[in-house]
């Protein structure tokens, strides 16, 4: 079907035009493969001196699931597990790829998508011996599933928490400069790196044709890591593909730039559908917005705009998922708000 516009998700669409420039202009260049090509190597040192840290592992891979998958299995033994929010994308939509590692996941509800220290204790008290899997990894979004954002305040509790419990905590950050970029932020990703033991930075949902950078901090995760991306099938022969994209979303804060303006998008189409009294699943300040509407209103949208029916409130009514882009066009989201007030 062709839709007036999509809204399905923020990976639609190629490349930015920066990055493909990049990509055609060292395209004959010969490199060394498997992350260690010169092209590479400048990413991650762009990324370093972006979280101010020069003592973390960077490694490009294909993906965000593969990046949770090599982490993740990488760090658990065989009777450990994860803790995290039931709403994550380890759970839901990552089609049980963790399960197949051999790991449990302890999950928690949460009607905002995120975990606290006490969600966390309630989980390790009730694991008290070795008939029970043996938690080990928090695992929480940046941003979340359903667009919220973690203050640097919370996520400084929750890592310190980690610590005192001997837990790792592992972020998915799929959308992470979204978070960054959020107006309700007040973090930069030298904080994530310095709350956190290893987290990812999405490229694939921020601009870039495809890629993920995986964050190292912790020594004990660092060690023999491209044992496990080789055994994963994440050791790319062409790694350079990924490392020149991250070279130019690095370059001139590019990362930054597309995210603030894939929310600027979501903002003003928050505004204009609350303008018209319709209420939210959750209070999202991100990429990713989820107005609740009447059965029939959904039904009529379906036929302009594409979308993901993301649950029912009730047999009435459904929330949807909207996403912006780094280039969702601003009069595509005026054409559905004035869409909407026409329907209405």
């Amino acid at each position: 079907m062709k839709y007036n516009h999509s809204f399905f998700n923020d990976y639609s669409e190629g490349c930015h035009p920066d990055i493909l420039e990049i990509l055609n202009n060292t395209n004959l260049e010969q490199e060394a493969g498997y992350g260690e090509d010169s092209i590479s190597k400048k990413a991650i040192n762009l990324i370093k001196e972006e979280i101010k840290n020069n003592d973390v592992d960077i490694h490009f891979v294909s993906g965000g699931t593969q990046a949770n998958i090599v982490v993740l299995s990488s760090i658990l033994k065989p009777y450990e597990s994860i803790i995290a929010a039931e709403t994550s994308h380890i759970n839901v939509h990552e089609a049980g790829a963790i399960e197949a590692t051999g790991h449990k996941i302890n999950l928690i509800e949460s009607h905002d998508g995120k975990l606290n220290t006490e969600q966390v204790w309630n989980v390790l008290e009730s694991h008290t011996d070795e008939h029970m899997v043996k938690p080990k990894i928090v695992f929480i979004s940046q941003s979340t599933e359903i667009g919220t954002v973690y203050t640097k305040d919370e996520l400084k509790k929750l890592y310190y928490f980690c610590k005192e419990n001997d837990l790792y905590l592992y972020i998915d950050g799929a959308r992470i400069a979204s978070a960054v970029a959020s107006e309700e932020s007040n973090m930069s990703l030298a904080d994530v790196t310095e709350f956190s033991d290893a987290f990812y930075i999405g490229g694939t949902k921020n601009g870039v044709m495809l890629g993920e950078a995986i964050v190292i901090k912790n020594p004990e995760i660092k060690e023999n890591f491209r044992f496990h991306l080789k055994q994963k099938g994440a050791l790319l022969a062409k790694g350079r593909i990924v490392g020149a994209q991250f070279s130019g979303l690095f370059e001139n804060s590019l990362y930054l730039k597309n995210a603030k303006y894939a929310n600027k998008m979501a903002s003003e189409l928050s505004h204009g559908i609350k303008d018209l009294d319709y209420e939210f699943l959750s209070d999202s300040t991100t990429n990713q917005i989820f107005p609740i509407f009447p059965n029939e209103i959904v039904d009529k949208l379906k036929e302009k705009y594409g979308f993901y029916v993301w649950n029912k409130i009730d047999k009435n009514n459904s929330v949807i998922r909207l996403v912006t882009s780094w280039v969702t066009p601003e009069e595509k989201i005026i054409e559905f708000i004035n869409y909407l007030r026409n329907i209405k």
